[in-house]
């Protein structure tokens, strides 16, 4: 399951995050890649000083974990901490499947949802979408600043060369209480469709049987 999710940051979050990357240090992003995938990645990473990269972490991470389509569809156990990238023209990410576990030794985690961050907007560069392979063919993905995409992090996907500008993301990965992503897909269409419920139908029999049904569910399928 694809799930995009606009407004993850708000034009002061951007604001912020640009502005520490305008002055930051980047190294090879191929340092921080998997063996498999460090001969297709082509891009830089973020590397500052811990106080910046807490001020960071601490905006990002705590917009994206309050978000309500973002519990919806991940049922985060454990999220890592994200890498923040930059493409600049001629460099890509090619075809891959994301690392199954992931992590220093003493905090491992099965990565089952993996999460890209737009910083910056869609006109600031040519090419550089994110191709993730489906069921229904590729899905291109090119979101405005603070706009956020989360997908399977089993499927294959890349990001496509930059051949004009500046593509700037954050990434992470998660792994989620719900391992099977087609159990995740169906509980996140019943949220969607308990709350509209929620408002539209407060203390009827129907959101009475729905909500029961996606409480069940969630006890059978959780794995702790």
């Amino acid at each position: 399951m694809l799930i995009t999710i606009p407004e993850v940051l708000n034009k002061e979050d951007i604001s912020v995050i640009l502005e520490l990357m305008a002055t930051a240090n980047f190294r090879e992003g191929s340092i921080s890649a998997g063996s498999e995938a460090r001969r297709v990645k082509h891009n830089h990473e973020m590397f500052i000083s811990e106080v910046e990269v807490q001020r960071l972490n601490n905006l990002v991470m705590g917009k994206l974990v309050q978000n309500p389509d973002y519990i919806a569809a991940a049922f985060a156990a454990r999220i890592a901490t994200p890498y923040y990238a930059k493409y600049t023209t001629g460099m890509y990410y090619g075809n891959h499947v994301d690392d199954p576990i992931m992590g220093p030794p003493n905090q491992r985690y099965r990565s089952d949802i993996s999460i890209t961050i737009f910083l910056n907007e869609p006109d600031a560069y040519d090419g550089g979408e994110l191709v993730i392979q489906t069921d229904f063919g590729e899905q291109k993905v090119k979101l405005h600043a603070g706009d956020a995409v989360l997908y399977p992090s089993s499927s294959t996907h890349r990001v496509a060369e930059v051949t004009r500008g500046e593509r700037l993301v954050a990434v992470t990965w998660l792994q989620s209480t719900i391992r099977d992503p087609a159990k995740r897909e169906i509980l996140y269409k019943l949220a969607r469709a308990r709350e509209k419920l929620i408002i539209t139908m407060p203390g009827s029999d129907e959101l009475e049987l729905l909500s029961n049904s996606y409480v069940n569910l969630l006890r059978m399928w959780t794995e702790l």
